[in-house]
């Protein structure tokens, strides 16, 4: 079958399971468990590891609704309405004899302003997990990411020359309610979103420490024998072995050594406050 049928299939098979879900939603449960970013931290991976799992389920053939960030003004209902059933989630745990956690994983959520006090008002006492990524890695991986979208056309250096024009007043209007989206502040924050520290602590104010777990991307994919039970832990699932095999990748020519370091020195004040915060230096800077 070609890639244009299987889309097509795809799009039709999801137009029919958004229309059962809201049909039953009244029968379906809401997610305890936000994988919230970062963007290009491998945020995929851990969801589809996550998938493996016996005792977790995702919403109807997505990974991510979306809704916190750019659905905000759908109802609770249509939220609830792309996860399992009551009975979908009562079979998984027989089957599995243990907890079940329903989640997704929608990596603009940490970036977005005002994601963080939506997520604390619709799901008090939500698990969220966050991923940190070398922020001059993440920021040329975001890049990639984007031209391949077609939301980029710039080489990555005159990019980040526009950035600050283009990301000018985006949170404004979004924190006012100008505008419900931002083509440039969801797809073209090379920089900004590698600001990780003022993000986490967002987050922080609004669901409480106890419910963040955040993982450094390098230390988590390189030792998994020793990361993964932190996340099971986290979620109160069993220990269950899963394939950690990394998803999304993209290459890409080596960065320009003279950009990268101006981008390790821009990023030096923030991860210095990020090691504080989190109470561990990130692998970028060991």
């Amino acid at each position: 079958m070609s890639g244009t049928v299987k889309d097509v299939s795809r799009k039709l098979a999801l137009v029919a399971a958004d229309q059962l879900g809201r049909r039953t939603a009244k029968h379906r449960v809401l997610p305890d468990l936000l994988i919230i970013g970062g963007q290009r931290c491998g945020t995929t991976t851990l969801f589809k590891a996550l998938a493996q799992h016996h005792g977790f389920l995702g919403p109807t053939m997505r990974k991510g609704v979306h809704y916190f960030d750019l659905h905000p003004e759908q109802s609770i209902e249509w939220y609830r309405a792309h996860f399992p059933t009551h009975g979908a989630v009562e079979n998984a745990r027989r089957e599995g004899e243990g907890r079940v956690v329903v989640g997704e994983s929608s990596p603009y959520y940490l970036w977005h302003p005002l994601t963080a006090a939506r997520i604390a008002h619709a799901l008090p006492g939500v698990r969220v997990i966050a991923l940190l990524r070398d922020p001059v890695e993440r920021a040329y991986s975001a890049h990639a990411h984007e031209l391949a979208r077609g939301f980029e056309t710039e080489p990555f250096e005159r990019a980040l020359e526009l950035e600050s024009e283009r990301l000018k007043g985006a949170e404004e209007r979004l924190r006012s309610g100008e505008v419900r989206r931002s083509l440039a502040h969801q797809h073209l924050a090379y920089v900004k979103r590698g600001e990780y520290i003022d993000q986490l602590q967002r987050m922080e104010r609004a669901v409480g420490a106890e419910n963040m777990l955040v993982l450094d991307s390098a230390d988590f994919w390189s030792t998994p024998e020793r990361d993964w039970p932190r996340v099971t832990e986290f979620l109160g699932l069993s220990d269950q072995k899963v394939s950690l095999k990394q998803h999304n990748a993209r290459s890409r020519a080596p960065m320009g050594d003279t950009l990268r370091e101006q981008l390790n020195a821009h990023y030096l004040p923030f991860d210095e406050r990020l090691a504080n915060w989190w109470g561990h230096v990130p692998s970028w800077r060991r």
